[in-house]
């Protein structure tokens, strides 16, 4: 219930920035505004390190608000705060015989919250930077999460993921029209295990089965337009 309410507060912060920084730039001297606010919407293709699958197959959206300020008095460093509603998860539908075993999707949605330092390049216009988003799972995974084994069975008895996310964000971003429409890649992976010792179960042929515990970790690349205001 904590969790809910810290989200609340700084989902109507963000709101008050948008509004506020959205006012000042409609001013003349709006390039020199502050804080500027933006929304952002895109897709995320994500896996998960430890499920003993391969791949970015798992689509989902990612979309939310933010806000930039500078740090220094040319806003070539700038500090970003957003609030992100993002699908992750796993896919795998893949026949071929060497897919260790097949899920048909297993989805998990996450509030994140990315705080990060951003350049941009005086000369190309190019801005990257990197940070660290703070998430909580919303609720249990959901999704259809049959599967069909090869020669690797998981454990589904308990498909309960840990709430807390803590990644490593890098990112990319350059405008597309006007300073205002702006294209985003964005990648993200867990620091810490968003499920633990996991268990598979791997069977060889002509060898006894092998059980393997793993600790599983976030894996996503987002693709977003962002609207600075």
């Amino acid at each position: 219930m904590r969790s809910y309410r810290l989200y609340g507060i700084i989902f109507f912060l963000c709101i008050a920035i948008c509004c506020q920084a959205q006012r000042h730039g409609n001013r003349p001297t709006g390039d020199e505004t502050l804080i500027r606010a933006y929304i952002s919407t895109g897709l995320t293709m994500s896996q998960i390190e430890g499920d003993m699958l391969k791949g970015y197959k798992k689509p989902g959206f990612s979309g939310g608000i933010g806000a930039t300020a500078p740090l220094t008095a040319n806003r070539r460093w700038q500090a970003a705060l957003e609030m992100n509603y993002t699908q992750r998860g796993v896919r795998e539908t893949s026949t071929d015989i060497k897919v260790q075993y097949r899920v048909r999707g297993l989805t998990l949605n996450y509030v994140d919250i990315p705080l990060t330092v951003h350049f941009t390049d005086p000369h190309g216009g190019l801005t990257v930077g990197g940070g660290l988003a703070y998430g909580v799972l919303l609720g249990q995974p959901h999704g259809i999460i049959q599967y069909s084994p090869t020669y690797v069975v998981p454990d589904t008895s308990d498909m309960r993921f840990l709430r807390p996310d803590l990644t490593a964000v890098g990112d990319i971003r350059f405008p597309v029209w006007r300073n205002h429409l702006w294209f985003n890649l964005r990648l993200q992976y867990s620091l810490i295990p968003v499920k633990r010792e996991w268990l598979f179960t791997e069977y060889r042929t002509g060898e006894d089965a092998v059980v393997s515990r793993n600790n599983c970790y976030n894996n996503s690349i987002s693709i977003r337009l962002l609207w600075i205001f």
